[in-house]
């Protein structure tokens, strides 16, 4: 799926998820379309997807018989 995207430059473009969280990290991009929530997500005050990070516990979504 393509996301809407504002750049710092006030342009605009579509991008994919992975190169979405790409421009997040570069801080390249102003704000984004978030089509679940039926609005534009302004990066610098809205909370945004998280990059992932270090968890060791339990993962839910394995299928407990593997």
């Amino acid at each position: 799926m393509l996301l809407h995207v504002q750049y710092d430059n006030e342009s605009y473009g579509y991008v994919d998820g992975a190169t979405l969280d790409r421009l997040l990290l570069g801080k390249t991009v102003k704000q984004f379309y978030r089509p679940s929530e039926n609005r534009w997500v302004n990066v610098y005050r809205a909370p945004i997807r998280g990059l992932g990070g270090d968890y060791s516990g339990f993962d839910r979504r394995q299928d407990p018989m593997s």
